[in-house]
């Protein structure tokens, strides 16, 4: 048990929306010992050597405008295809437009669901926040999803209303059909002169401030444990599941990225304001609280990019001059590749911090070559927790670890045959176990899922395989899942991938497990290999062969392809590959 002294710091100059109601549940400061005890003997439970928080009471929406006045006239966020931009001050009183408009006009009600399909953007959080305000639950929808994956979801989370890109209207209509329920389409549109279909409704006639009183928004009465967002799991290995994220989640994750041991970044204070591309996908978890919430907090300007294209991502750098990037494994392998990197691309960046997949100790000592002034950080999550739970210090080199669980988590690993998910101790291989305020209500509509992934207690089923040491840094291996069993040992796909990306003729891999009727199964790999490369299979085979144990050998075969099949966060899509056996 733990003494936790706080100093609680009331914001005088809050926003004049809120009220008195909202401003006794806002903001409090602690300042407490840190947890010097790491470790559980009886379980083996791995506790944060950080010290403890106490959160915000509020809602995400609160959590995001509480200082925003500091730094209301600057920049917040610029479209980087563009240049549009958009300030501190606009932002706010559009996201407080369109949630007056969603009671008024729409008449939507508290915890009604909405849903928002649209790539990066200066509209996302708009409607994000703006919804947020209101009392809805959003849920984010890949824009990349076929007519009938958006159905998919509309029909589970149940939303009303369906903000989507004016350019994608004809898939955005046929996903509605689908549904047989009404469902109202707003189009957001890049520019005003920008069609609409003839029934369509204008987002950008929802955000108008003019005649509009903001005060006149209707108070919700939220509980920060209900509900606030809805992001559906990658689904690599299956259906897409709904994750009822609450407003506590969201904001232990985003509070807790924003101290001195785990932030990289800085409040705005003067003439101080830091600088992000924002490349990686608001719809998925990492992008939405990492890289969107906890940045809007700080007062940052966020660069929006819709998707990843080299020359659009480097352009931005150079103009932009970031100074801390927030990547996924195959864009760093993009820049070990690409050849074209020059020093005004990177020269600003401080700190460059990766998550949603794994990447080798390889991958990041040749990225450090090509960006050698940066801290290199490795941060570990899922959707299903916000999404942080582990973070590498900014001094750290041990490059392989996804480092310790931050502010009040708890982590453990668990032998997967264990129906009690007893923790095993340092340096043995099993589940990745987390506990923490960040972890999931549960997913929606799926109570079986819920019971299979959440234990009584708490604990957080991640199915992620990996392993501890003596000083509490932990390290992914791969899924579980994903897990290659041949005669009985199991093989990490991610351990043979991470090999075959150091070959300096291959520049990204993924491996398999086929099966076999004598061993079970066979590891098989999908090699992109560089350009004019003249690689064979058997050479592939043979550099595998002089560095791992004989059951990890690529027996099961090798197989040149133009590029591994990914999610939109850099996960590869093994079902894909399964598929073209």
């Amino acid at each position: 048990m733990f003494v936790k002294k706080f100093n609680k710091i009331i914001l005088k100059d809050l926003s004049i929306y809120c009220n008195s109601r909202q401003f006794n549940k806002i903001f409090s400061r602690v300042i407490s010992s840190p947890n010097v005890k790491t470790h559980d003997p009886q379980d083996y439970i791995v506790k944060s050597p950080l010290r403890s928080l106490v959160y915000p009471n509020c809602s995400v929406d609160q959590y995001v405008w509480a200082d925003y006045k500091k730094w209301s006239n600057k920049v917040a966020m610029v479209d980087g295809i563009s240049n549009r931009s958009i300030t501190y001050s606009e932002l706010r009183d559009q996201c407080r437009a369109l949630a007056v408009r969603l009671q008024t006009t729409f008449n939507l009600n508290p915890n009604d669901t909405i849903a928002l399909c649209i790539p990066n953007s200066i509209e996302f959080p708009v409607v994000a926040l703006g919804g947020c305000e209101a009392g809805m639950i959003l849920t984010t929808i890949n824009p990349l999803y076929t007519s009938d994956e958006i159905s998919r979801q509309l029909i589970d989370s149940g939303a009303k209303i369906l903000f989507g890109a004016a350019s994608m209207s004809n898939i955005l209509k046929e996903a509605v059909q689908k549904v047989n329920r009404p469902i109202k389409i707003i189009y957001i549109t890049s520019t005003q002169s920008e069609a609409i279909p003839a029934d369509g409704i204008r987002f950008d006639e929802l955000i108008k401030t003019d005649g509009l009183d903001l005060t006149s928004l209707k108070e919700v009465d939220r509980d920060n444990n209900s509900v606030s967002f809805l992001p559906y799991s990658s689904g690599t290995t299956g259906l897409n599941k709904g994750v009822k994220l609450s407003h506590k989640n969201i904001i232990a994750n985003a509070f807790a990225l924003r101290t001195q041991e785990v932030d990289v970044t800085q409040d705005a204070i003067g003439d101080h304001q830091d600088i992000l591309p924002c490349v990686l996908p608001f719809f998925h978890i990492y992008g939405l609280v990492v890289t969107l919430f906890s940045k809007l907090a700080q007062g940052s300007k966020l660069i929006t990019l819709p998707r990843f294209a080299p020359d659009t991502f480097l352009n931005a750098l150079e103009k932009y001059q970031p100074n801390a990037l927030y990547l996924v494994p195959p864009i760093i392998i993009f820049f070990n590749n690409f050849g074209k990197i020059r020093p005004e691309h990177t020269k600003s960046v401080q700190y460059v911090f990766s998550g949603a997949a794994s990447l080798g100790t390889g991958d990041m000592e040749t990225f450090l070559k090509i960006v050698p002034q940066t801290h290199f950080i490795q941060a570990y999550g899922l959707t299903e927790s916000s999404p942080v739970t582990h973070c590498m210090p900014r001094t750290s080199k041990n490059y392989g670890s996804v480092g310790h669980p931050i502010h009040d988590t708890e982590s453990k690993i668990v032998d997967i045959e264990d129906p009690e998910f007893r923790g095993i101790g340092p340096n043995k291989t099993g589940e990745l176990l987390v506990r923490g305020p960040q972890v999931m209500v549960g997913y929606h509509n799926n109570e079986t899922a819920t019971k299979e992934t959440l234990t009584a207690d708490g604990w957080l089923r991640t199915g992620d395989i990996g392993y501890h040491d003596e000083n509490g840094d932990f390290y992914i291996t791969d899924r579980l899942k994903e897990l290659i069993k041949v005669k009985g040992f199991q093989v990490a796909p991610a351990e043979l991938e991470a090999l075959l990306r150091m070959h300096p003729e291959i520049s990204d891999a993924a491996v398999i497990g086929v099966p076999n009727p004598a061993t079970g199964e066979l590891p098989r790999a999908y090699v992109v290999a560089k350009k004019d490369s003249k690689l064979s299979e058997k050479e592939v085979q043979d550099y595998v062969a002089q560095k791992v144990s004989e059951f990890k050998r690529l027996a099961g075969g090798v197989e040149f392809i133009d590029s591994v099949p990914r999610n939109a966060t850099g996960k590869i899509l093994r079902k894909e590959l399964k598929n073209r056996i």
